[in-house]
């Protein structure tokens, strides 16, 4: 039975999805051509987020561990702990000031929500050396728009569900010490077992954020990931119950 549900609670995202790309996705379609509009096309965007995370029963709470705050003119590398696709769109909702993401190219593929994927994302094939490396670059045009990158260091979601944190990959790292742009961290905790990828499970609910604070980008690449890496895990260990 509650396997049952959780396909019907699924077939309602999909219902969900298309009523609100249509809504939201053609102006944010329209509006991502020109690059001058795209603070105005992630207002659609953040729209859509909201209808997103709000529409299928799921909210959050955010939790301080820092008192530092953001600087609107100021450009960023997001970074969380990646457990679902559902983290997406709580970091747009998150964030107030436009972002863009860093994500893999299969990503796509999925009906509807990759419409919306595709506009807002510096798409990576990790399959492809070439594309790699051009992510810098494309990620350094996206911050001269004055766009904050989010990247999920994890580089993806671990098929195995016992890890808490998985290895991080390079990027966000490399990306904020060659561009001087400060990290910011926070740690998701709870999207994993409420929107898991598992269609047959997963349930409503709260899911918590914890805000862990900025971090300036004076270090090495390798020390930047060394201190993400055990800032997010030292609060999953701590929190997670």
């Amino acid at each position: 039975m509650t396997k049952i549900l959780n396909y019907l609670w699924r077939g309602w995202m999909m219902i969900l999805a298309f009523v609100c790309t249509i809504l939201f996705g053609i102006p944010v379609y329209i509006l991502s051509f020109n690059k001058k509009h795209y603070k105005y096309a992630y207002i659609f965007i953040r729209c859509w987020s909201y209808c997103m995370f709000y529409g299928m029963g799921l909210r959050y709470e955010l939790i301080k561990l820092s008192q530092q705050k953001l600087d609107k003119n100021q450009q960023y590398v997001f970074i969380s702990n990646h457990t679902s696709i559902m983290d997406i769109m709580l970091m747009c909702i998150l964030c107030d000031h436009p972002i863009c993401f860093v994500g893999k190219m299969e990503l796509v593929k999925i009906p509807i929500f990759g419409t919306i994927y595709k506009r807002i994302c510096v798409m990576v094939d990790r399959k492809s050396a070439r594309s790699r490396a051009d992510v810098y670059r494309r990620c350094a045009e996206k911050m001269e728009e004055g766009n904050s990158i989010v990247i999920f260091p994890e580089g993806g979601v671990p098929d195995d569900i016992s890890i808490i944190l998985d290895e991080f990959k390079d990027g966000a790292f490399t990306l904020s010490s060659k561009h001087n742009s400060p990290i910011v961290i926070f740690t998701f905790i709870g999207l994993k077992e409420m929107f898991p990828f598992d269609k047959g499970k997963g349930y409503p609910g709260k899911a918590r954020v914890y805000f862990n604070g900025i971090l300036p980008p004076s270090g090495s690449p390798k020390d930047l990931k060394l201190s993400s890496f055990e800032t997010i895990k030292k609060t999953l260990l701590q929190h997670y119950n």
